[in-house]
């Protein structure tokens, strides 16, 4: 065993210990400590903007050295003050949610003073790996303590001074509460990361939140359950009933609100019976804020009377592999189809089933879409950039999961918890199982209902 092996143990082993400990704390203990991190945070403020822009200078230079994409570079910067105050508002927002374990999902009785419940809780020890957005330790961390987890960070090189000051000063806060310090800690580097990879005793899920090639990596590299999404390539479908301004809206809107976004969009499909109408007013509305245009020969043409020679630039043939492409710029690949039923066709083959969005008049035509496409969200007539936790009101959120087992979608505080039963016997004797049976003078079970929102003991 390497050094690195046994650093990484002693640090997955704290983490268990941890959340062993806090298993015992009131619920009430949970949303003091992220009010103390709140108020940490907004004390060491200009400390950490100082620390973020530490990073940026950096990521600058590896930018104009091409080491590094200018989405990685925007998803780096903390110092906006809408970013910034949107964390420390998530932070609340979580601290005010219900408490998500001790919830009673199944409730039977099964015999006269034999009782079963069903009940939420913490999944364990999280170990979650992030590139670039240092804002993500905040998130995590915010989660993880209102769910009763513990969690081990890892962010990028990329952020490493911004994120190292974060865990520091989430863990000043907490060391002023109950809650054990070890629940929230944090690692540098490439081989810690490695070697935690096969801590499957003391680490319960793994949350890889980056590139297609982080993603499949760790996939690749442990027997701990990964969730997460490789991919957020999102379409949006011009349905043949489709109105102009709400079209251009949204999709002007999903891919330049954020394009470096995994929720921004980066395939527009258009039903050819709108070609010659709002096809051109949704591509003028894209080529007025410099978003290029990969056009099949079918959209292209149909773009012939609005692009100006200034704007030939932008506007190009796209190839097959445009269609698998993640994009992250302002980069949008179009496609001319004939039906919503080859629309759904083309998302469920291409896209990476994040959101997709279907803008129509149609209720026949909205339901199909939802029902048909297989992604974690499916909208009507709105952004795919509302796929976000906090924009459904989670607080925040952990990530994007595109698997179909435990969660889907944005995962907030239900998808960190998973559940446990809970019996109690009030027999004076206890209960047996061979009193059960079919034999004379046996009992058969009731499974009687019982109507209850929370465990009695």
């Amino acid at each position: 065993m390497t050094d690195n092996d046994c650093d990484s143990a002693q640090v997955a082993r704290a983490a268990k210990l941890a959340f062993e400990h806090s298993q015992l704390l009131e619920a009430s203990e949970r949303v003091k400590a992220l009010n103390a991190i709140r108020t940490e945070l907004e004390l060491r403020k200009n400390d950490i903007f100082d620390a973020n822009k530490r990073d940026m200078e950096a990521a600058q230079k590896e930018l104009e050295l091409g080491r590094l994409s200018p989405s990685l570079l925007k998803r780096l910067d903390l110092t906006n003050e809408d970013k910034w105050n949107s964390m420390l508002q998530g932070i609340s927002d979580v601290a005010a949610l219900p408490d998500p374990t001790g919830q009673v999902s199944y409730a039977s009785q099964l015999d006269e003073g034999l009782e079963l419940y069903r009940v939420s809780c913490p999944i364990g020890v999280l170990l979650v790996i992030f590139e670039a957005r240092p804002e993500v330790v905040v998130n995590i961390a915010s989660l993880a303590i209102k769910s009763g987890n513990s969690a081990i960070l890892k962010g990028g090189k990329e952020s490493v001074h911004t994120a190292t000051l974060l865990s520091q000063v989430i863990r000043t806060a907490i060391s002023k509460t109950l809650f054990p310090v070890a629940c929230i800690q944090t690692v540098q580097t490439r081989q810690e990361i490695a070697s935690l990879l096969s801590q499957d005793r003391y680490i319960d899920l793994v949350i890889p939140r980056g590139s297609n090639s982080l993603v499949k990596s760790i996939q690749n590299s442990t027997r701990i359950p990964v969730m997460g999404h490789a991919d957020g390539l999102c379409s949006i479908f011009l349905d043949a009933s489709a109105d102009q301004e709400k079209a251009t809206r949204i999709v002007v809107d999903s891919k330049i609100n954020y394009p470096a976004a995994c929720n921004a969009v980066e395939t527009l499909l258009v039903h050819t019976s709108v070609l010659s109408t709002i096809w051109p007013a949704v591509a003028s509305a894209l080529l007025s804020h410099s978003v290029t245009l990969l056009c099949d020969r079918t959209t292209l043409v149909a773009l012939q009377s609005v692009v100006t020679a200034d704007l030939e630039k932008l506007v190009r043939l796209s190839s097959a592999e445009d269609y698998n492409t993640e994009h992250l710029s302002l980069t949008i690949s179009v496609l001319a189809v004939p039906s919503l039923e080859a629309a759904i066709q083309h998302i469920n083959a291409h896209s990476s089933h994040h959101t997709d969005s279907i803008v129509t008049e149609s209720e026949v035509n909205a339901s199909t879409f939802c029902r048909g496409v297989d992604s974690a969200g499916t909208f009507v007539n709105a952004s795919t950039r509302f796929a976000d936790g906090f924009r459904y009101g989670f607080g925040t959120e952990v990530g994007i999961s595109t698997g179909r087992i435990h969660a889907r979608g944005p995962v907030g505080l239900d998808g960190l918890v998973t559940y446990k039963y809970l019996m109690r016997s009030q027999d004076a004797k206890g209960h047996i199982v061979g009193e059960f049976g079919s034999g004379v003078g046996q009992k058969i079970f009731k499974h009687y209902p019982i109507h209850a929102t929370s465990v009695p003991f």
